[in-house]
C-alpha cells in the first residue's frame, strides 16, 4: 500500500501544474501533475501535503482544504495507492525550479486539454464542490479501466 497526496493551489482562475519531464523512470513522465507525492513515515495527509508542496514549489500552504481520497488499485504494478487530494488557496513564498519538472499557472479552463491521466479528467471539476468524495478508479496498463465515486 502507498499512501500519497495530491494538492491544487489555486489563484485568480488558474492552477499551479506540473509538468513531469525531469526525472528518469517517472512513472508520471511527460504527465501535468497536481503537487504531491508519498508519505514519510509518521506523516498526516496534511503534513505530507505541507511539506511536498514546500519541497516541488518553494511555497508555503497558508490555508488547505481536503477535497476527496481516491483508491488506485494495483497503479503501479505492484501496489495500491491511497491519495488524499487537497485544495490551496492561501499560500506565500517564492516558486523555486521544482525537481521533478516544470511548474506554470495554467488557466482553470486549459486545465482539461492538458495532457493528464486520464482519472484526472474526470475528478478535477470534482475539486469545485462543496462536498466530500471517496472515489475508486481502476487503471491496466496505464488506461482507466472504470470508475466509481460516492460524494459526502
Amino acid at each position: 500500500m502507498q499512501l500519497a497526496t495530491l494538492c491544487y493551489l489555486r489563484q485568480n482562475g488558474r492552477t499551479l501544474m506540473l509538468h513531469r519531464i525531469k526525472k528518469k523512470n517517472d512513472m508520471h513522465r511527460g504527465k501535468w501533475n497536481g503537487l504531491g507525492g508519498k508519505f514519510e513515515s509518521g506523516e498526516t495527509p496534511e503534513a505530507c501535503a505541507l511539506r511536498e508542496i514546500r519541497e516541488e514549489s518553494g511555497l508555503i500552504a497558508d490555508h488547505m482544504q481536503m477535497k476527496g481520497f481516491i483508491t488506485f488499485p494495483n497503479f503501479d504494478g505492484q501496489r495500491d495507492w491511497y491519495v488524499f487530494l487537497f485544495v490551496v488557496n492561501a499560500f506565500h513564498g517564492e516558486m523555486i525550479d521544482s525537481p521533478e519538472g516544470r511548474l506554470a499557472w495554467i488557466e482553470d479552463e486549459e486545465l482539461l486539454n492538458l495532457p493528464l491521466w486520464e482519472g484526472d479528467r474526470v475528478f478535477l471539476p470534482w475539486l469545485d464542490q462543496d462536498r466530500f468524495f471517496s472515489a475508486r478508479f481502476i487503471y491496466r496498463h496505464g488506461r482507466l479501466i472504470s470508475h466509481r465515486v460516492e460524494f459526502y
